[in-house]
């Protein structure tokens, strides 16, 4: 008997009781490889020795102290770290609690900042079809996750959606990536000019797409033509790097590879690495200043903005990643778990797509190779996936509706940044050997 409200209520889960390093334990000594960091979440694996002392300190000094009273010195120095770390122009940030906050947050500040600048008339949000950003009611009005969206569409505010640059299904044949980056890119400047050229305050999207569809990357030029496109009209650019940030495609920030900066970026997830609940939005100079000189005043808040103790952890966290350089070995594992993927996957009849960057990575699966034709939705194939993993003690984090939030079915991989090579052939062998099991025969 629970009295919690479980994700899903007519199961029974396991009780976790333990974690070090890339594995959990549950009460009955069964052993998880954690291939997915939760939700992407446990960039340092469970237990890291320098993160337990930086909380147990931390909670000596202050554990809370309320934002329109105090600042501390904990919230101050992650900020620091955060800025002298962060994509060119981005010089400032708001801590929150996690993803969906910062989401909300960058909306909120996006539209306060041409308020502030006298375009009061600007209310649109652009986003893609097939994203996610958060489950608070405008972070999922943003969202393009139609399975989340459908119940809740009546409370939700009007947002518009272009399609994403999604490759394996939406690239033409003979369509070169640069001409297939150009006309996804060309599909905002479209709906901008729809809807009124200074009309439209942001456009907000995944660097790496991640959970809806699978860790897919964008092709060639396409952010560089999207940045140029939002500065054409004024438009603001909000990244969302919740999942694929903070060191998780190999670089601190996925925009990185992409040669661009946004006007606002999100993070959360792999910044605390899960030992505490935090997120956070990194904003431009001219944003900020466009307050300062303004209002003078933010108008949003929450409870635990800044809290001491989240920013302790995001600050360890970070500290362990700049001084055991893991984002070097991101990159090294990340080879390592494309070519053992390839591997085990490569030929496979039901596997459509491997993708990914770093230690992100999506597996797609389809009925007809050939034709990229899914299962069908009914047989539930990730979560029979999902179950035949967990059987096997690997967590992986699959989900359905990968092509139009109905059709397809994917399973997102996102190790800590601490797993080894070993680690990665466990890892491969043991999702083969649940995706052969899961499959109807």
């Amino acid at each position: 008997m629970t009295h919690i409200l479980h994700r899903t209520i007519h199961k029974q889960w396991p009780v976790a009781v333990r974690g070090k390093g890339i594995r959990i334990w549950d009460a009955d000594g069964k052993e998880y490889i954690d291939a997915s960091g939760g939700a992407a979440v446990s960039s340092l694996g469970h237990g890291h020795p320098a993160v337990v002392e930086a909380l147990r300190n931390q909670l000596d000094v202050i554990a809370y102290a309320h934002t329109s009273f105090f600042t501390t010195e904990a919230a101050e120095r992650l900020a620091d770290r955060l800025v002298e770390d962060a994509p060119d122009g981005l010089d400032h940030v708001y801590l929150v609690s996690g993803g969906s906050e910062a989401v909300e947050a960058a909306l909120k500040l996006a539209r306060q900042y041409h308020v502030e600048r006298g375009e009061p008339q600007r209310r649109h949000i652009i986003a893609r079809r097939q994203s996610y950003h958060g489950n608070t009611l405008g972070a999922l009005a943003t969202g393009g996750n139609e399975w989340r969206r459908s119940q809740f569409r009546p409370m939700l505010i009007e947002t518009h959606h272009i399609d994403p640059c999604f490759s394996y299904h939406m690239q033409n044949a003979g369509e070169s990536d640069g001409e297939f980056a150009a006309r996804c890119a060309g599909q905002l400047e479209e709906m901008i000019l729809k809807l009124g050229a200074d009309q439209v305050i942001a456009f907000v999207a995944e660097t790496v797409v991640g959970a809806t569809a699978g860790a897919v990357p964008p092709v060639a030029d396409y952010f560089k033509l999207i940045r140029a496109i939002c500065d054409k009209y004024g438009v603001l650019l909000i990244l969302d790097e919740v999942m694929c940030g903070m060191g998780r495609t190999g670089t601190l920030h996925a925009c990185e590879q992409e040669g661009i900066s946004p006007d606002i970026m999100t993070i959360a997830k792999g910044l605390g690495g899960g030992y505490q609940p935090i997120g956070a939005v990194l904003l431009s100079g001219r944003i900020y200043e466009s307050i300062a000189s303004g209002s003078g005043f933010f108008q949003h808040g929450h409870t635990y903005l800044g809290h001491p103790m989240a920013a302790a952890a995001g600050l360890a966290v970070q500290n362990v990643i700049r001084h055991e350089q893991l984002l070097n070995n991101v990159v090294a594992m990340g080879n390592k778990l494309d070519s053992a993927l390839r591997e085990r996957f490569g030929s496979h009849e039901h596997v459509g797509d491997i993708r990914g960057r770093g230690l992100f990575y999506g597996v797609e699966l389809v009925a007809d190779k050939a034709a990229k034709e899914p299962f069908d939705p009914a047989l539930k194939l990730h979560a029979r996936i999902k179950q035949e993993a967990m059987n096997r003690g690997l967590m992986v984090y699959p989900m359905g509706g990968t092509i139009d939030g109905k059709r397809g079915d994917h399973v997102l991989l996102a190790p800590p940044f601490i797993v080894t090579g070993a680690d990665i052939e466990t890892i491969a062998d043991r999702l083969a050997d649940a995706v052969n099991a899961a499959l109807p025969h």
